[in-house]
């Protein structure tokens, strides 16, 4: 389960150095081998390589006849990227998926249970307070399951 916040820098190659907290986790679930690939939200999404198979096997079941399936197929699959955790425990981000992202320098690595999400710091910050902001509105009504749901 991955969970946190965490300040992450890229290096002048792309890599990023894995949180330590993560990196016996990842050697122990995937043998540091993990799946990289695009979000809608224009963040990149970082799954353990067999986390993402279960997932990449669902998207591709479903039916390719429909406009927002073929979407999300081409949109996550199409990008998946393989990397793996180097001896110093970082990953190389592709220079296409560090663009989607608008990733330069400093980036936010968050978990997300079984996956991580990785934002531009400037990006990050400026969504959170967009989400925090409009947590009142209407549009913002809980799915059904959620509503009886207590932190």
């Amino acid at each position: 389960m991955f969970r946190g916040v965490n300040a992450v820098t890229l290096d002048s190659k792309g890599r990023m150095a894995i949180p330590t907290r993560y990196r016996e986790q990842l050697t122990r679930v995937c043998s540091g081998q993990m799946v990289l690939t695009v979000d809608r939200d224009h963040c990149l999404l970082l799954y353990p390589q067999p986390e993402w198979e279960e997932i990449e096997r669902k998207i591709m079941k479903l039916s390719s006849f429909n406009k927002q399936t073929r979407k999300l197929q081409r949109l996550l699959v199409g990008h998946a990227t393989e990397c793996e955790l180097d001896g110093n425990g970082r990953i190389l981000l592709a220079p296409l998926l560090r663009e989607f992202a608008g990733l330069n320098k400093d980036v936010m690595l968050i978990g997300q249970g079984n996956k991580f999400e990785i934002w531009d710091d400037g990006a990050w910050n400026a969504r959170r307070a967009e989400w925090l902001e409009s947590e009142g509105e209407d549009d913002g009504k809980l799915p059904p399951d959620l509503e009886s749901f207590s932190l």
